[in-house]
């Protein structure tokens, strides 16, 4: 009997874990197909001179040793750096500043929020990306406002001393997503600190540099680091508005590596491209966690 029952358990378990499985193989069937595949498969491209043919041979570290000779490939670093050391603060900044605004008591605060978030949600699409192209093109919106002032526009996204500003621009406009984090976190930040420090004498700047960043800290680092990953793989806009262009001078990282892989079809080397970006983005985070030692600020952490 007792053994009869240890089956029926035993069996019962498996029909438990295959049902568990049963429900998992979709995920599990994604995961291994369109993650973990191309993800080990990339890996084995970036030592090929694979071009979508059969015959392709074993190359070593040419792949790689090209990227940090080839001029564009330089250059698409150098820009993509830039472009992300200059819109992650600026992006920051603003969402930090927008959920510092809304995080007060003012009338019809939902409407304000929902405003803010909305360029969020249609920034990164190629609507979005044509219109700030009309916007700031030659006979673009911006340039007939300021013509009411007297003033001459130009093409400011053919310009290569200001086309990248642009795009640093619209990546800032699209701050909705970083401001509701840093909303959420002020609403944690206890009211009672504020009110000891106003009886100590303490202005608004002191309580915000004293009180609300140190608490925020750890939602700031968690901010920092999604924007650095997103702003070094920044391809939509480059690819409407720009293509890359004018000089190169929007040729991101990642849009040089779709244009090698499907445009020229060095799929191998855009393998390398990616992989070198793959490292790129992770000494940028790990440079984030090292120094987050000396300005995060952690409830349980004794400091």
């Amino acid at each position: 009997m007792t053994n009869l029952r240890k089956t029926l358990q035993q069996r019962r378990r498996l029909a438990e874990v295959g049902q568990a499985y049963g429900f998992l193989s979709l995920y599990l069937i994604g995961l291994f197909a369109f993650i973990l595949w191309p993800f080990g498969h990339s890996i084995y491209l970036a030592f090929t001179n694979y071009r979508f043919s059969p015959n392709y041979d074993y190359v070593g570290f040419t792949n790689f040793i090209r990227v940090f000779t080839d001029s564009l490939s330089l250059k698409s670093i150098n820009v993509t750096t830039r472009y992300a050391l200059v819109s992650v603060p600026l992006r920051l900044s603003a969402a930090l500043l927008a959920a510092v605004v809304l995080n007060t008591g003012i009338r019809g605060i939902g409407i304000y929020r929902t405003v803010y978030y909305v360029p969020s949600l249609i920034g990164g699409g190629v609507a979005v990306a044509i219109m700030w192209r009309r916007i700031f093109g030659r006979r673009g919106l911006f340039n007939n406002f300021i013509a009411i002032f007297g003033l001459t526009g130009q093409d400011w996204i053919a310009n290569p001393d200001t086309v990248r500003f642009m795009l640093v621009l619209l990546s800032v406009w699209q701050f909705g997503s970083s401001m509701l984090i840093f909303l959420a976190a002020l609403k944690q930040v206890p009211k009672g600190l504020y009110e000891s420090a106003e009886i100590d004498g303490a202005g608004s700047i002191r309580k915000f540099f004293r009180i609300t960043v140190p608490l925020i800290s750890p939602v700031i680092l968690f901010n920092l680091v999604m924007n650095i990953i997103g702003a070094f793989q920044v391809f939509t806009q480059a690819a409407v508005i720009t293509g890359g262009g004018p000089m190169n001078e929007t040729m991101f990282m990642v849009l040089n590596i779709y244009n090698q892989a499907f445009r020229y079809g060095n799929m191998g080397y855009a393998s390398a491209l990616s992989w070198t970006l793959l490292v790129i983005i992770a000494g940028f985070t790990g440079i984030s966690f090292l120094v987050s030692k000396y300005w995060v600020y952690y409830e349980t952490s004794a400091k």
